[in-house]
């Protein structure tokens, strides 16, 4: 395990941005790379409204320090000794608020994509990403209010669908309903349905001639009644539980 520079837990003051807290984004970076790690701490650091805590060398490394620091998110390799990306994602989106996490993968069609997005993880970056669209994606993580790399997410969650059946096939078991949604308002439940689509808030304002901020309401509505992180759990809850079907979204 390699030391990397830490700094102590936050204290109620490293909130996301939009939390109404002051402090800036606490990044945790896990890569078993230096350089690359480096690059990334010189990006962030350049910024006012981010701070790097720590820096992991492995994913056993990166479980321990998301423990001490609590950063709000975490910057994840896939492919690290002693314990890989997927697990490490896992383990720290299992424990109660948990840091944002976006995994780092080398392709946007990754073999390992789905299984940290299914672990945990928020959303998936490239490691050639360009430096703006690296700060962007951090910000927008931890504020909770929006999918980051819109082409990578968007063609990772169509590549999920089409691999899903369209429809039950005739006399086969059809999927059970999660008794979580009876939870949700009819308004909420259409929401849902387009956040699966992969709308904006702003679209989904526009469709449904709402405000912006009614839309932000009830995406956090939906994401505390259905116990989800974000809203890419959001979409891969959506086709998991046959609320919407392949062939109604994700036509991109």
């Amino acid at each position: 395990m390699e030391p990397g520079p830490e700094t102590a837990p936050r204290e109620g003051t490293g909130q996301a941005p939009g939390s109404g807290q002051p402090g800036p984004v606490r990044v945790l970076l896990a890569d078993d790379q230096p350089l690359l790690r480096m690059g990334f701490r010189l990006i962030l650091e350049g910024e006012d409204d981010v701070e790097v805590v720590g820096e992991a060398s492995d994913g056993a490394d990166a479980v321990r320090l998301a423990r001490r620091l609590e950063p709000d998110v975490v910057l994840m390799d896939v492919r690290m000794p002693v314990m890989d990306g997927i697990e490490a994602t896992r383990q720290i989106a299992a424990g109660p608020q948990g840091p944002r996490i976006i995994i780092l993968t080398t392709f946007d069609l990754d073999e390992y994509a789905f299984a940290g997005l299914q672990a945990g993880a928020s959303a998936f970056l490239l490691k050639d990403v360009a430096p703006a669209e690296l700060v962007s994606a951090v910000r927008l993580v931890a504020s909770g209010d929006a999918v980051v790399a819109p082409r990578v997410t968007q063609r990772l969650l169509e590549t999920y669908v089409r691999g899903l059946p369209a429809a039950p096939e005739a006399g086969s078991r059809p999927v059970q309903r999660d008794p979580l949604l009876d939870g949700l308002t009819p308004r909420e439940q259409e929401v849902l349905e387009a956040i699966a689509e992969g709308l904006s808030n702003a679209e989904i304002a526009h469709r449904f001639f709402l405000s912006e901020a009614t839309v932000k309401t009830h995406v956090r509505r939906i994401l505390a009644k259905l116990h989800l992180r974000d809203r890419v759990q959001a979409v891969v809850y959506a086709y998991e539980t046959g609320l919407v079907v392949p062939s109604q979204g994700l036509d991109y």
